[in-house]
């Protein structure tokens, strides 16, 4: 049988719309709804109230559990009571906030266990979910965080780089005021230049040339050989002027510009000089010569140039940069006269060595005087070295040596006797960061002699702190077009550097003027000098008094020299040193 829906009594209101009041009814205690009830709207425009609140509990409850048969107030009608609701009392004072309540219908937190809850437990939750703007957020602050560390490192590293140059990054010449400043170039202008030459051609060669020996390149760290020292022989750096051969071939006209393999190697390269250097250039006539001053730094060879480890900036220690590039010059000496077989056996051009005595013990070396066609009526004669000679399928062949030098490991961070045998290519590597303008130079060098291989020597302290003695790790073979394309040196690149440089001194009036590298930016300047500057170097850098010789000196009356002074001189350097 289906059982009928009563829907029941439903009340009229003849006062107005809605539900009647019961209060006010003789009916009100016969009726089984709760009272206070407030009525709630349901239009769109309103919030919605609530219907029930099961939650609450008052303190003037029925505090037993027995049931209250229509108390209000009671807690079974508890859960109805608005009474102290402002709902309840829209007219009231809606300032009174004594009896606002806020009710959070969210579902209570369970509780977590552990330290942390025990002192997080009155502070708000975050939310349990993380939507995808908050992520993101968290992606971006770390993004900056990350690129705020970078900026910071690089400042720091900038910072002492700054520091590193200011300290030793020092002219190589002082610019004296009565200098005039006629131009500066930025290395940015040389790196767009191009220009191709002929093939030179040989005007002269004269020296001697040793041959070399195989041995070497079997040497490896576990075998290593110690470097001697060749204090008998003679080694000349001769600058331009000073050669009777160039000078000789300006008198015949053979060229309109002069200069040397180092001087123009240094010119070729210096986009990645570091340090500061300096070229005399001497318009005579219609001919340039480019010359270098007595004790130029182009004579010692820089160690860790191109470095970003500071080196000591004391001078007198046996790393700072100077005494290193004074040590890379004789192991660079020593070396290209140990690797030549001592048989005896030469190989001669058609001049004897043009700087060196009748008598003397000389350094094997030859030297090339090479022309290049720089223009229609503008050649170029450069003075170029190669040290010693192998015959390869029965044909001679010219090489240049050279050695790199180890001082010390934590410097590099490569250690040679542990890596040089397993890991050369990373050694090479390395060194291609920490000496790039050295080994650049050494190439344009070989390339403008047209040497057919270069040899690079792998030369180390027997301890780091002995600055005396060495030994050779490892002897490496190159050709030098494809070692030159390795290092990413242009061969057109180069002469556009010098040919640029060329025709600026060219416009030039007759007279002297010097080109310096800036010590502190990747720049040169031309200044225009006095005729007789660098003819006296001890009257710009004059020495200290307890370092100058005093000669002797004779009284008036023509008697012995007075030695009592000299005596004292003596002792006196002998004390302090």
């Amino acid at each position: 049988m289906v059982g009928v829906f009563e829907v029941g009594a439903v009340p009229f209101n003849s006062d107005g719309w809605g539900p009647p009041d019961y209060s006010t009814t003789a009916s009100a205690a016969a009726t089984t709804l709760p009272l206070h009830v407030p009525f709630a709207p349901f239009s769109r425009s309103e919030k919605l109230g609530r219907i029930a609140d099961f939650t609450r509990n008052f303190a003037n409850a029925n505090q037993s559990n027995r049931p209250s048969s229509g108390r209000p107030g009671s807690a079974a009608e508890s859960p109805f009571d608005f009474s102290l609701d402002i709902d309840a009392s829209p007219l009231a004072n809606p300032d009174d906030d004594s009896a606002f309540r806020l009710v959070d219908a969210k579902p209570p937190t369970r509780p977590k266990f552990g330290p942390k809850w025990r002192f997080n437990q009155n502070r708000p939750q975050l939310p349990q979910r993380r939507d995808e703007e908050v992520e993101a957020r968290k992606r971006e602050a770390e993004k900056e965080r990350a690129r705020r560390d970078r900026l910071y490192n690089l400042n720091r590293s900038n910072q002492n780089q700054q520091r590193r140059e200011a300290a030793i990054f020092k002219s190589s010449v002082d610019i004296q005021p009565e200098w005039n400043m006629l131009d500066q170039i930025p290395f940015s202008t040389f790196s767009k230049l191009s220009f191709t030459v002929p093939e030179p051609e040989d005007l002269l060669l004269c020296g001697a040339l040793e041959y070399y020996d195989r041995s070497f390149d079997r040497i490896t760290p576990k075998n290593e050989r110690r470097l001697e020292r060749f204090k008998n022989r003679n080694f000349f750096k001769v600058t331009t002027t000073d050669d009777p051969v160039i000078r000789r071939l300006a008198n015949e006209d053979k060229a309109t510009v002069f200069a040397t393999d180092t001087i123009l190697a240094t010119l070729m390269c210096a986009p990645r000089s570091v340090y500061s250097w300096d070229i005399v250039i001497q318009r005579v006539g219609n001919k340039l010569f480019f010359d270098k001053r007595d004790g130029s730094q182009l004579d010692l060879l820089s160690v860790h140039e191109t470095c970003q480890e500071p080196l000591p900036e004391a001078k007198d220690d046996i790393n700072s940069a100077y005494s290193l590039s004074v040590e890379a010059a004789y192991i660079n000496q020593n070396f290209s006269q140990q690797v030549l077989l001592s048989d005896g056996d030469k190989v001669s051009f058609d001049e004897p060595n043009p700087f060196a005595n009748e008598g003397d013990e000389v350094a094997s070396v030859a030297y090339r005087y090479r022309r290049w066609k720089l223009d229609n009526d503008m050649y170029l004669v450069a003075r170029c070295e190669v040290q010693s000679v192998v015959e390869v399928n029965n044909q001679k062949s010219f090489l240049t040596l050279n050695a790199l030098n180890e001082f010390d490991p934590k410097y590099s961070g490569v250690d040679w006797r542990q890596k040089l045998e397993t890991q050369r290519g990373a050694v090479l590597a390395t060194e291609l960061k920490n000496n790039a303008n050295k080994l650049a130079k050494w190439t344009a060098q070989s390339i403008l002699a047209s040497a057919d291989l270069m040899k690079l020597g792998y030369v180390s302290r027997v301890h780091p702190r002995d600055h005396f003695n060495h030994v050779i790790l490892g002897v490496v073979v190159y050709k030098p077009k494809d070692f030159a394309a390795q290092i990413n040196l242009n061969t057109a690149n180069m002469w556009g550097i010098v040919k640029s440089i060329v025709d600026l001194c060219m416009k030039l009036n007759e007279g002297k003027y010097v080109l310096v590298k800036d010590p502190s930016k990747p720049q040169v300047r031309i200044y225009e000098v006095p005729a007789d500057a660098f003819e006296n170097d001890y009257v710009e850098e004059p020495l200290p008094e307890e370092e100058q010789v005093q000669p002797p000196t004779e009284d008036a009356e023509g008697g012995e020299p007075d030695g009592t002074t000299n005596d004292g001189e003596v002792k006196e350097i002998e004390a302090q040193t």
